[in-house]
């Protein structure tokens, strides 16, 4: 079946077909490969994007920019300083404005509700570069990043997710998994697992109905057993600190160890991490809770730089699936 995704958003993978997901990773491969060899057809000439960014980022920034600009795009970048959106402008009037001037709107912030209007005012593709509830960009850079390491095609990828499950990148991987028929087992805190949105874990149900895919959540750490990824992300963010004592306490029993690896019983287990990570004690954060007795680290420094880990392969398919996103969707 030919794939057409011409004047497509990008808002979640709940919005795709698994074969227009697959078709997205295929143009991800191939775009990896051609900028490995230094071919760009610069399909998006003439193109402008514009990136809307109320929460920061390294990775999401720079991939979009990067991805952009190599296959010809210009990209203006605003920030909340620099946007009078949802301030002097509504929601809707910006993304009429920025639709007359963009290709393409990217957004990164917190309601998944503002990267859908964007969408439904902007008349062009809208992007979601994040949101509190979903991360789409991210789990197809992931899916990408499996099929590179792990020798399985990925309906039989057991993929682990280990600490708050109740985070949007959880459950964006319930997404994901449930799209590509995988089987996905979110670990964690009783009390956390009670809070999972019954919405977000019901339609990943529905949809493994018809894919086959497995969707379970437990607070067993032996549920990592026969797992061929470990996946985890931060406990705490900036501004979240009055949280941490509580966070520490319920989820240092799900901290990525080497012990925690070797009780996949698969030698060949992989590592990954949205990013940024807290894994030592390098960052002002990790060190000053230390200092207060609170070891934020959801993963070992250990498993970070071990041979388990595909962090920064990772990081880098950000930019290779984002390209595949805009070229498909504007090119």
């Amino acid at each position: 079946m030919a794939v057409n995704l011409k004047g497509r958003s990008f808002l979640t993978l709940m919005d795709f077909t698994p074969e227009e997901i697959r078709y997205l990773l295929d143009l991800s491969h191939d775009l990896k490969a051609k900028k490995r060899a230094g071919i760009y057809n610069y399909v998006l000439r003439g193109k402008n994007i514009v990136l809307l960014f109320e929460k920061t980022s390294t990775r999401t920034r720079c991939a979009f920019e990067v991805a952009a600009l190599e296959e010809g795009a210009h990209v203006t970048f605003l920030d909340s300083a620099s946007s009078q959106m949802g301030k002097k402008e509504s929601l809707e009037d910006t993304a009429k404005v920025l639709g007359r001037f963009y290709d393409g709107i990217e957004y990164r912030g917190y309601k998944q509700e503002v990267v859908e209007d964007l969408a439904k005012y902007a008349g062009v593709p809208v992007w979601n570069g994040l949101t509190d509830v979903d991360h789409p960009t991210q789990i197809l850079a992931d899916l990408l990043t499996i099929e590179e390491h792990v020798a399985k095609p990925l309906n039989k990828v057991k993929l682990v997710f280990a600490g708050d499950v109740r985070n949007n990148m959880s459950y964006a991987w319930m997404y994901g998994c449930a799209k590509m028929g995988m089987h996905f087992v979110a670990i964690g805190p009783k009390e956390l697992i009670d809070q999972v949105d019954k919405d977000a874990l019901n339609r990943a149900l529905e949809v493994a109905k018809e894919t086959g895919a497995i969707i379970e959540l437990s607070d067993d750490i032996n549920s990592v057993k026969g797992a061929d990824v470990i996946y985890t992300d931060v406990w705490a963010s900036m501004g979240e600190e009055a949280q941490i004592p509580e966070r520490v306490r319920l989820l240092t029993p799900y901290k990525v160890t080497m012990d925690m690896i070797k009780l996949t019983g698969n030698d060949d287990c992989i590592f990954m991490h949205c990013l940024p990570s807290f894994h030592d004690f390098e960052t002002k954060m990790a060190k000053d809770q230390m200092e207060q007795g609170y070891d934020i680290r959801e993963v070992t420094d250990e498993v970070f730089r071990s041979r388990h880990s595909v962090v920064f392969d990772e990081a880098e398919n950000r930019m290779h699936t984002i390209k595949a996103v805009i070229v498909a969707t504007i090119g």
